[in-house]
């Protein structure tokens, strides 16, 4: 039987209130004065109960059941209304949104931790308001005043959900490709014409009115990504006292059959002539839809912690359960017929693994999160600046990273129980299956890694790259002479240093022939992310070591977390060798066979 969700709320508490100092953090900023450790409490504790009594039941019947179409309308599994109703009531939708349309105005590390209990309890469920966060977030920074009023209301209380409307069947990830049109209505609406595809809850039962954001191009449009605009186009057109009024016509034609994430709805939606509304300027849609496409990526991030959580919590149940075999140095249950499976160091090394990766990717996407508050919330540009540097850096890596180490971990949670991980009473399969699409999705792989490399290193530089370096040496300075970080510090520097002087060689390199940095971009965004965390599970461990030299009465707490950051940095930092030695390689191995002559 799948092992029941439990939230990690002392984990969470630790990041948030002893690493992030969270509290502190939100009265550095005025929007988030009202901040305190006893709301930040409150709401974690009210979230957890929801997603273990009301999300984690619903995990495997959502899966076997699925989503269903029947003439362009969709039901959602059984109890999905439900939950989400209840998720309304609670107010959960409006915790990180802004105070004038109706919201709490909380910090967004705290909206994503809650929405990482959500995610782990039922990643496919929580994908339905999720898309709802993208929309507000880019009506907050390109709507207009009209467009806020009529939408951000009802988005935040979670009666209307939301879509990112991107691709189309012939474009895929090339956006410029697109055909969607948009023409002039003489009302300064639009009519959409177009077909897209991959649409997550384009068309479901839970929400009463659905915003879909919506990318076409202008009749007088220059081709490419630069003759793009932006749209609000919703199912029914608003009142004007916010009612739901007639359909709009937009409709799901079909629902994709997928390997996972089966509960969540992905949808054909046809636009016969719709009505939509401009969002910012004309043909600078891609410019304002990568505030959906970000909010979306830092979600993908959090999927892959939450692929790592999920599968460490049902492999450690099995583990300390399941009897096979005699430890080598000898029995650990003499009483017991074998001994658990956890004293073996193979399956040992995998819990630690899901766990450092679990732990190490919390860290890391509520600490990208605080970034957003300070973009939104400081009060000098040089801060906002500096805030918005650092996740424009981050989030590349955070995504393409936490999303492979997700489904690694997954992995290592099927493989610890064996042939009963394959197996779909136990839920590590669905796991697997659910987590690869985080690969995939709000750009692939591959795709950030160029990003990463491309886009932000390079084209900057380097400074956004040294934005975080100089962050690293700081720590490392700071701590050079703590003999109980000499263990962190010193590869920490040997590798903060190999950042730039890697990032140089590539550079090089690509001014030569650009393929050079296609050619090195994944195996560099590997290195950029378990550099990344080795910094994180550095800092988590100096701020156990401070606990423990305090004096503590939750010493195996910190305890373990000094000892989750040697395992990290003695067997899973290592990887970044193999990574330098790849890119070292170059492209000419890659290109060496002519398109042609690969055979089959």
């Amino acid at each position: 039987m799948a092992t029941p969700y439990k939230a990690p709320l002392r984990d969470m508490q630790f990041v948030l209130h002893e690493l992030l100092e969270i509290e502190k953090h939100c009265q550095s900023l005025p929007l988030y004065a009202e901040t305190c450790r006893e709301l930040v409490d409150s709401v974690l504790e009210a979230s957890a109960r929801f997603a273990e009594n009301e999300l984690s039941p619903l995990n495997r019947s959502g899966d076997e059941e699925g989503c269903t179409w029947t003439n362009g309308k969709v039901t959602t599994p059984r109890g999905f209304k439900d939950a989400y109703a209840r998720f309304v009531e609670l107010g959960f939708g409006a915790l990180a949104a802004p105070a004038e349309y109706g919201g709490q105005n909380l910090s967004n590390a705290l909206g994503i931790a809650a929405s990482e209990m959500y995610g782990t309890a039922n990643w496919s469920w929580s994908m339905y308001p999720g898309l709802a966060h993208g929309a507000i977030n880019t009506l907050v920074a390109h709507g207009t005043e009209e467009q806020k009023q009529v939408y951000l209301p009802r988005l935040i209380e979670g009666s209307w959900t939301g879509t990112m409307c991107l691709t189309e069947a012939h474009a895929g990830s090339d956006l410029g490709l697109i055909r969607t049109k948009a023409e002039p209505n003489a009302d300064d609406s639009y009519r959409i014409t177009g077909t897209k595809i991959f649409i997550t809850a384009g068309e479901h039962d839970l929400s009463d009115n659905i915003v879909h954001i919506v990318l076409a191009r202008l009749p007088d449009a220059p081709p490419g990504t630069r003759g793009i605009s932006l749209f609000v186009v919703p199912k029914f057109l608003p009142r004007a006292d916010g009612s739901v009024g007639e359909r709009n016509p937009v409709a799901c034609g079909s629902i994709e059959h997928k390997m996972g994430i089966k509960a969540i709805v992905t949808c054909v939606m046809n636009f016969d002539g719709a009505k939509g509304w401009l969002i910012g300027p004309p043909n600078k849609g891609l410019n304002c839809m990568f505030t959906f496409m970000n909010t979306a990526r830092v979600g993908a991030a959090m999927q892959g912690v939450c692929s790592a959580e999920g599968a460490f919590q049902g492999a450690l149940m099995y583990a300390r359960d399941r009897l096979a075999m005699r430890s080598l140095s000898g029995p650990k249950a003499p009483e017991k017929e074998a001994d658990p499976i956890i004293v073996h160091p193979a399956v040992r090394n995998m819990l630690m693994t899901q766990k450092a990766f679990a732990e190490g990717g919390r860290a890391l996407v509520y600490w990208l999160s605080t970034f957003t508050d300070t973009v939104h919330g400081a009060e000098t540009e040089a801060g906002r600046k500096a805030a918005d540097d650092l996740m424009n850096f981050l989030t590349p890596i955070a995504k393409a990273f936490l999303t492979e180490m997700g489904s690694e971990a997954a992995k290592h949670g099927m493989q610890v129980y064996g042939g009963h991980g394959f197996i779909r009473e136990w839920g590590m399969e669905q796991i697997v299956r659910d987590a690869r699409i985080a690969c995939l999705y709000e750009g692939t792989t591959e795709i950030q890694s160029l990003d990463l490399l491309g886009r932000k290193v390079l084209q900057s530089q380097g400074a956004l790259l040294r934005n975080f370096t100089r962050i690293i040496h700081k720590f490392c300075e700071a701590n050079q002479d703590n003999p109980a970080q000499a263990e962190f510090v010193g590869p920490l520097v040997a590798l903060n240093k190999e950042w730039g002087d890697l990032t140089m060689r590539i550079g090089m390199k690509a001014m030569q022939n650009p393929d050079e940095a296609g050619a090195a971009a994944v195996d560099y965004m590997y290195f950029s992310g378990y550099v990344t965390l080795a910094y994180l599970w550095a800092w988590m461990a100096k701020v156990a070591q401070d606990k423990l030299a305090a004096g503590t009465t939750e010493e195996a707490f910190y305890q373990a977390k000094v000892q989750t950051a040697q395992f990290y940095f003695k067997k899973i930092l290592p990887r970044t060798r193999a990574h330098v030695d790849a890119i070292d390689g170059g492209l000419d191995t890659l290109m060496a066979i002519d398109a042609d002559h690969f055979a089959f």
